[in-house]
Formats: structure tokens, C-alpha cells, sequence
């Protein structure tokens, strides 16, 4: 599971060692610190996939990009029909601007 620095507490890492999911979180700086003074108690560094961790950054711009349309943001649809069909709007509207220009 890939996650922001904010999610890289003990507990989170531990709850997910338990139900055998790999983490790719890396360590805040202040916990790092802190992991380091306690010396050899304070347990061994955190490993993440530095590559893992820049996908989930493209699949969080791309969310972002969905929910710059204010309905599916905040789900103002009321049936999973309609917003099914917003998201599949928003796809394509995104999609036809990714392609390249004729020319």
C-alpha cells in the first residue's frame, strides 16, 4: 500500500505488517530524528520503494484531476448510476485532452 508521509506512524506500519500488506511510506524527517536517538531500542530504519512511492504520486494528481469537477468531489449525485457516469464523463473530457493535437 502506498501512502503520504502522514500515514507513516508505528501503528499504521504495524496494522499493516499484521495483515501482510507491504508499505510503501517513507519516514518523516522528525520521526527519523527521533527513531535515531533512542539508539539501538529505537529499531531499525524504515526501507520504501522510491519508485512505488512516485507512482502513487501520478495516481494522486490523476484523483485530483477528477475531482476538480465539484460534484464528484463532494458526491452531490445521488444515485451511484449518476456519479458512475460523472466519473466516466470526467475520464474521457480528460483523456481527449491528453491526446495530441492534428495537426
Amino acid at each position: 500500500m502506498a501512502g503520504d508521509k502522514a500515514y507513516s506512524s508505528r501503528a499504521n506500519r504495524a496494522h499493516l505488517r499484521r495483515h501482510n500488506i507491504k508499505a510503501v511510506i517513507p519516514e518523516k524527517a522528525d520521526q527519523a530524528a527521533n527513531r535515531k536517538k533512542r539508539g539501538r531500542s529505537g529499531g531499525r530504519p524504515v526501507s520504501h520503494d522510491a519508485t512505488l512511492y512516485k507512482d502513487r504520486n501520478t495516481v494522486e494528481r490523476g484523483i485530483n484531476k477528477i475531482k476538480e469537477w465539484r460534484g464528484l468531489a463532494t458526491r452531490y449525485d445521488k444515485t451511484p448510476e449518476s456519479y458512475a457516469a460523472g466519473l466516466h464523463l470526467r475520464g474521457s473530457i480528460l483523456w481527449l485532452r491528453s491526446l495530441p493535437a492534428l495537426p
